[in-house]
């Protein structure tokens, strides 16, 4: 890959910057001949009145922002390879999207400035790499590069490698945040849009978990058809069966949960009142675990986490044993001693950690010295 430093002053750069609310990226720049945002780059993410008014300030202080490298698409035309979030930044500030604080501290747009300010902050100088190679080169070294702090995740990488018409479909239905979607997507996805999340478990449901093997597959189609519908239908089965709206609902493995479950039929009457009762229960340690336990036909207790014996199953067992302890039935000096119930605890047979139920069939009571000292054994 051969490189070439250039000079530009801000005014040439945003000269014809557009930015796009919507989708919440910055387009255009050096006279429309600069792609600021190319299909591989990340979301614009430094709208957040602390990181764009950074850069505006760092500008009027005077402190270098760093180098900025451009892919020389033709002799004529550039898109941003490293970059597009701090010249995002300045064209939407010369652009009046945000405000920043002046030397008096004062919140000021770019046109309530003096004059000189904004004169300062025209003229300032970037440096500029132009960069020219293949593909491939100009996507290894993007991956290699850390902007501004904020290292690309795992999706932003894979968008860059697979760059096409499949990404920018994707892009454009999973990552825009003013999609109406995606106050319903939130109750079952963890992350934002901006951050790619929404794409990445969508890619992955449908995937089965081979997302790269399935970027790459559809990388030159032009819809999302199959990666939508399939979405959409995972997020309609998990809200027709819970209706619940609980927060441990966020971030479960619903893909693999639909595959799984989506066969069978359900009371959403019965699964939310058993939901309930298992989120009322103090026993129940894991609540995240409540909803795969009631989809499975409520056996599987490992995923509740249920450590803890009831006492209607201590005092059963107590019974059953008659007082005594195993583990003092094994010595001589103390067999055949009986205790009370209140100097025994409850025991798993097989460990709780090793597999073992919380149920009557796996409980033993035992003096509480012999149970203080087994452990997991």
């Amino acid at each position: 890959m051969n490189t070439t430093l250039k000079t530009y002053t801000i005014r040439e750069i945003v000269d014809g910057f557009i930015y796009n609310e919507l989708e919440g990226k910055g387009l255009f720049g050096l006279s429309g001949k600069l792609l600021i945002q190319p299909e591989y780059q990340r979301n614009y993410i430094y709208a957040d009145g602390r990181r764009d008014a950074a850069v505006i300030e760092s500008i009027l202080k005077g402190y270098p922002l760093g180098l900025l490298y451009f892919n020389n698409v033709d002799a004529t035309h550039f898109e941003v390879l490293d970059g597009q979030q701090r010249i995002t930044s300045i064209g939407r500030f010369t652009t009046r999207k945000f405000a920043c604080k002046d030397r008096n501290g004062r919140e000021q747009v770019f046109t309530s400035l003096p004059a000189d300010m904004q004169t300062k902050i025209m003229d300032s100088k970037l440096l500029v790499y132009h960069c020219e190679g293949e593909e491939s080169e100009i996507k290894d070294w993007f991956k290699t590069i850390n902007i501004a702090g904020v290292p690309l995740n795992g999706q932003e990488l894979l968008n860059a490698i697979y760059s096409g018409p499949f990404v920018t479909a994707a892009k454009a239905e999973f990552s825009n945040s003013q999609n109406a979607n995606i106050r319903t997507w939130g109750f079952y996805v963890k992350g934002t849009a901006l951050r790619q999340d929404f794409l990445a478990t969508a890619l992955d449901w449908v995937s089965k978990g081979n997302v790269a093997g399935y970027m790459s597959a559809h990388r030159t189609d032009n819809n999302i058809t199959e990666m939508k519908t399939y979405f959409d239908t995972v997020i309609n089965w998990a809200s027709g069966t819970f209706d619940d709206g609980e927060k441990e609902m966020c971030g479960l493995e619903w893909g693999r949960l639909y595959e799984t479950y989506h066969g069978q039929s359900y009371d959403h009457y019965k699964i939310s009142a058993a939901v309930q009762k298992l989120y009322a229960d103090p026993y129940v340690k894991n609540r995240r675990g409540i909803f795969e336990y009631v989809l499975g036909g409520e056996t599987d207790t490992k995923l509740l986490e249920i450590r803890i014996f009831d006492e209607v199953t201590k005092q059963a067992v107590y019974k059953q044993q008659n007082g005594l302890c195993p583990l003092c039935e094994l010595d001589p000096k103390s067999k055949g001693k009986a205790y009370k119930l209140t100097d025994m605890d409850a025991d798993h047979v097989t460990a709780w950690s090793k597999g073992g139920v919380t149920a009557i069939a796996n409980c033993q009571m035992l003096c509480k010295s012999h149970n203080r000292a087994k452990g997991n054994a």
